[in-house]
């Protein structure tokens, strides 16, 4: 009987024509990180759980993928955050600080699977950790990294929206609410999937005074540019010492991102960006591509006090962001809005039309020690079957090597998007196919 192959629901799987952009974009995303400085890590996709878990709880812990494998309790990383305090708590005597390492990898969370959320996807993370403490500066080159990242894309209008949680917090300890203050900013977050009347709606049930919502509302509703934003927030004379120092490493951050060379017109300071995750205690980024605002936020993140602390008792700072590639990847593709260069890895197929390769495999070996991508047709076909295998893969190029050609020392090279075909030197091929 046989079994019918079917794949996981939340678990993607795409076809080589599809592979090939995606691989694309993860290509970019690397090389934008490397030009930074960061350095490449990958850790186990399998942990052992309590190393896994020292972190976790409540909904994360719940989509947890965990199995026992002989006397082993494991579990699937469902970040790549966790996994990167583990790393740097074991190898901190090797490491250089502040360490900035980027990470490519799949991570797995057992939720149910819905249209653009999936089990097992791909992350894309970047992260400063300090030894003790971490320059603010180091805040600003995130803004920079995502900015030239968005670019490589394809995308160019797109605002990096930045934030700091001390200025949230500060505002609370002056309204007497700090008790609440996690639930808050994870309902201020919603504001602009829910809109305003839900949020105070969510306020009101967590049974704050209406003048203390009114207050939270003007807050976050401050308008203008961003220097009229945090001009706008020293009027406010908040004594709030959290608050004030939030307002100004704030107002650090924007300076340094300018210096960084990030365009006014891609960033703004947005006083709604709370990120919902409570470890973030500073500044918070989110990105949106304006043009397609229906993505959500593409590429986000925030400064943190204390990356290890369920592992060392040393305090290591950092400040990262993410990309949730295959989230993205999805999107994208739904709206038919990637940017593609190559539809093909292979930028000419050699066919023979004698009855021997040998020819053909020869040509393959110089255009491949010359730097370019060539795959050799070897299966007895006839010359019709061959062209549609180039055009069904969309390789731009085919090297016929017939009776002609051999006698010649020549091939005849045909543009499959052109039509046009040229018997030419191997040399004249190459410079053809470098282009």
């Amino acid at each position: 009987m046989k079994i019918e192959p079917r794949t996981l629901p939340g678990f993607m799987e795409l076809l080589p024509n599809e592979q090939i952009k995606f691989n694309s974009m993860m290509d970019k995303i690397r090389k934008s990180y490397e030009k930074f400085g960061f350095l490449p890590l990958d850790t186990p996709i399998i942990e052992m759980a309590d190393v896994l878990l020292a972190k976790a709880g409540g909904e994360t812990e719940k989509q947890i993928y965990r199995f026992n494998k002989g006397d082993n309790d494991l579990a699937l990383r469902f970040d790549l955050t966790v996994p990167l305090a583990k790393y740097v708590t074991e190898y901190y005597n090797e490491l250089s600080f502040p360490f900035k390492r980027y990470q490519i990898g799949k991570v797995y969370r057992g939720e149910r699977p819905q249209k653009g959320r999936f089990r097992e996807f791909y992350q894309c993370d970047i992260d400063i950790i300090g030894d003790g403490e971490l320059s603010i500066v180091n805040d600003a080159q995130m803004p920079s990294v995502i900015y030239i990242t968005i670019k490589e894309l394809g995308f160019d209008n797109f605002t990096i929206r930045i934030n700091n949680r001390k200025i949230l917090n500060g505002l609370f300890k002056e309204l007497q609410l700090e008790d609440n203050s996690v639930e808050i900013m994870r309902i201020i977050d919603k504001l602009e999937k829910i809109g305003k009347e839900n949020v105070t709606k969510c306020l009101q049930d967590l049974n704050i005074e209406n003048d203390k919502i009114d207050k939270i509302m003007s807050f976050i509703e401050i308008e203008g540019s961003t220097d009229e934003r945090l001009e706008a927030l020293r009027k406010l004379n908040i004594e709030n010492e959290l608050f004030i120092q939030g307002l100004e490493e704030l107002s650090q951050v924007v300076k340094h991102v300018r210096l960084f060379g990030v365009p006014d017109s891609n960033f703004n300071v947005d006083l709604t960006i709370a990120r919902g995750l409570d470890y973030y205690t500073g500044t918070v980024y989110e990105t949106f591509l304006n043009d397609y605002r229906e993505l959500g936020s593409i590429c986000s993140g925030g400064r943190y006090d204390n990356l290890a602390e369920f592992y060392t008792d040393r305090k290591l700072p950092g400040v990262g962001v993410s990309i949730g590639l295959t989230r993205v990847f999805s999107k994208l593709s739904e709206l038919n809005i990637i940017k593609e260069e190559n539809k093909s890895i292979s930028k000419v197929l050699i066919v023979s039309m004698t009855e021997s390769n040998d020819r053909a495999l020869e040509i393959g070996t110089k255009l491949r020690d010359a730097g370019i991508n060539a795959d050799t047709y070897l299966e007895d076909k006839k010359i019709k079957a061959k062209f549609k295998y180039a055009d069904k893969l969309e390789i731009p190029y085919v090297a016929i090597i017939g009776e002609e050609e051999e006698k010649n020392g020549t091939l005849s090279l045909k543009n499959m998007i052109t039509g046009e075909q040229k018997e030419i030197s191997l040399n004249e091929a190459i410079e053809v196919l470098k282009k």
